[in-house]
């Protein structure tokens, strides 16, 4: 048994006679490995957990891709859950994935280094995405948010636009907070005396719609409008269209993160683009080599860059 269950496995010293008939012997009889007692064995079940906060639009869509094409390299599999945006519906999905997973990929702004330390008793190794630990007792990374909506709205104000409103997303969220901080920053330096405008959504376009009709009830027509997604932008694109108002002549519209859908929209979306796929494969790669004994608990940071496309351009003087 000992000699068939190396042939199966591939592990292990078995004559190449052996292995042959075995293997020969498996096919015929349509054999498929025990993976609960591999696992029991190896103390290894092949699969990364991930938890999102939804698994709703591109953007996500886009992050398990990249997670997907470099896990499926290493001959891994991904078990996901959503949180729906709820605490205790995070702390459920963390504590349904411990013991069925390999490492955890975490994306909540309900899920930091102390909520993991008094929820997972093990050496589980977990990579924290946009969320904050402040004692740094995991790998994490987050996307430069700060710097890129001060350069989106610097960008604005560059081309000419002085009252430039904000779409902001869900107040509890990481990179919702860091853009809107940026968003404020931008103002007040690069646009001394401008009196800031900020709109609340929830990074879904149909926020993005409210608010662009929020704002038109208003009487006030901003020059631009910065959306802290690509979502809620065009969202509020077809807001803006519905009602009339052209783009960008009237009000040049910009957004964040570069979805694919971006580049496909009328006008065509500026935006701040975070490589998203290479950013899910960052994570699952900062993973695996966090299962090393020594491995340093760090932040990385994932830089932006501004894609000028038809939604935005330079004010006539």
């Amino acid at each position: 048994m000992a000699s068939v269950s190396r042939a199966l496995n591939g592990t292990g010293v078995v004559t190449e006679s052996i292995r042959t008939r075995v293997l020969e012997a498996a096919a015929r009889l349509q054999y498929v490995p025990n993976s609960g007692a591999q696992s029991l064995m190896t103390r290894r079940t092949h699969a990364i957990g991930i938890v999102l906060p939804t698994l709703y639009g591109e953007f996500f869509s886009e992050l398990i891709r990249g997670i997907d094409i470099a896990a499926r390299s290493r001959g891994l599999h991904l078990l996901i859950s959503s949180t729906h945006c709820d605490a205790t519906e995070a702390g459920n999905a963390v504590q349904a994935l411990i013991g069925r997973v390999d490492g955890l990929l975490v994306m909540s702004p309900y899920v930091d280094g102390r909520f993991l330390q008094e929820r997972v008793r093990s050496s589980l190794p977990i990579v924290l995405i946009s969320t904050v630990d402040v004692d740094h007792t995991h790998m994490s990374f987050y996307v430069d948010n700060y710097s890129s909506a001060y350069a989106m709205v610097a960008h604005l104000a560059g081309n000419g636009h002085r009252t430039i409103a904000h779409i902001a997303g869900p107040d509890v969220n990481v990179d919702a907070q860091e853009r809107l901080r940026g968003y404020r920053a931008a103002l007040s330096r690069e646009l001394p005396g401008a009196a800031e405008y900020v709109l609340r959504g929830d990074f879904t376009e149909e926020s993005g719609y409210r608010a662009a009709r929020e704002l038109l009830a208003t009487g006030m027509r901003p020059d631009a409008v910065f959306a802290a997604n690509d979502m809620m932008a065009i969202g509020c694109l077809c807001a803006l269209h519905k009602a009339g108002v052209r783009v960008p002549e009237d009000i040049a519209v910009a957004g964040f993160d570069d979805i694919p859908l971006a580049r496909y929209v009328h006008p065509t979306l500026t935006t701040m683009a975070v490589d998203i796929a290479d950013m899910g494969g960052l994570a699952l790669r900062t993973l695996l080599a966090g299962r090393e004994p020594d491995a340093p608990r760090e932040v990385r940071r994932v830089h932006t860059h501004l894609v000028e496309r038809d939604s935005t351009r330079a004010k006539p003087d």
